[in-house]
């Protein structure tokens, strides 16, 4: 990105930069030079706020996360309020989406999956009245749904894919949560990007996992999950971006608050990246 604005600045300077400044602030095809006082002056602003918040945003990341998560948590909260029913064709399908996460690693993923998953099991706990162990076999044969939709990663690529499905909300009806479960946190076999610092989870709101495209995907494209694209499950919901949908699924537990997990910010991006704890599409 920084390559990039570096060199479409220089084309802008190089190629009559009057001109193309009149443009770009003015719309117009003049050279008078009000252009170029506007951008001098909006550059020394944007570059002072820079020399002055950079050095902040290193030394105090947190404050940095939690200021944000006042400032715009309104208006994401807006957001999660829509419900997402986009929907694609199949000729819509990317040819190549891409891959993205640290891989599972442990001896315990390598075994369940040697055994084509017929020993593993979801477990669904946490506050709610009936905790359960859910074969394989036994999600597959729960109602199957597809939907074709696209994913948004926040390093800013996205791609559409078809997923065959268990609906969240099956499960919710299965396990029964209790009034006080307020979120769903889902648990992965793999571990978060940085070495030796737990595994990967992430929290979604109760509200919006009863919704018909909050989804456990177990199929991609008509062909069961690879290892890279997240076996045997992967979490979908539309409303948020990448970095929420688990992929690797191990398990998931229903809590009142985001504190009773990890460093208690709503995910493991969240805790150690100082992500902010929704990013609603």
């Amino acid at each position: 990105m920084l390559l990039f604005i570096v060199c479409h600045v220089t084309m802008v300077l190089a190629t009559d930069a009057v001109q193309n400044l009149n443009h770009i602030t003015l719309g117009t095809d003049t050279r008078s030079n009000w252009a170029l006082a506007i951008v001098g002056v909006a550059a020394a602003v944007v570059v002072s706020l820079w020399l002055i918040a950079t050095p902040l945003t290193i030394r105090y990341p947190r404050s940095v996360q939690n200021t944000g998560r006042f400032i715009v948590g309104w208006a994401k909260d807006l957001m999660e309020r829509t419900t997402s029913r986009a929907t694609y064709q199949e000729n819509g399908i990317t040819p190549y989406f891409w891959m993205n996460g640290r891989l599972p690693d442990s001896e315990l993923y390598r075994r369940l999956q040697r055994s084509g998953w017929s020993e593993y099991s979801l477990r669904v706990e946490g506050l709610v009245e009936n905790p359960v162990r859910l074969s394989y076999e036994t999600l597959l044969a729960l109602p199957k749904r597809e939907q074709i939709t696209q994913h948004f990663c926040i390093q800013g690529w996205s791609g559409v894919a078809k997923w065959d499905w268990v609906g969240v909300s099956d499960l919710i009806d299965i396990v029964v949560p209790l009034p006080a479960a307020r979120w769903v946190v889902f648990y992965s076999f793999a571990d978060g990007a940085e070495a030796n610092t737990g595994r990967y989870y992430a929290c979604h709101k109760i509200e919006h996992m009863r919704s018909p495209m909050a989804i456990l995907a177990y199929e991609m494209n008509g062909q069961p999950l690879s290892e890279a694209h997240g076996a045997p499950l992967r979490v979908r919901n539309e409303l948020e971006l990448g970095f929420k949908q688990v992929k690797w699924v191990s398990a998931v537990e229903f809590v009142a608050d985001l504190r009773d997990v990890g460093w208690g910010y709503g995910g493991y991006n969240e805790d150690h990246e100082r992500f902010g704890y929704r990013m609603p599409i």
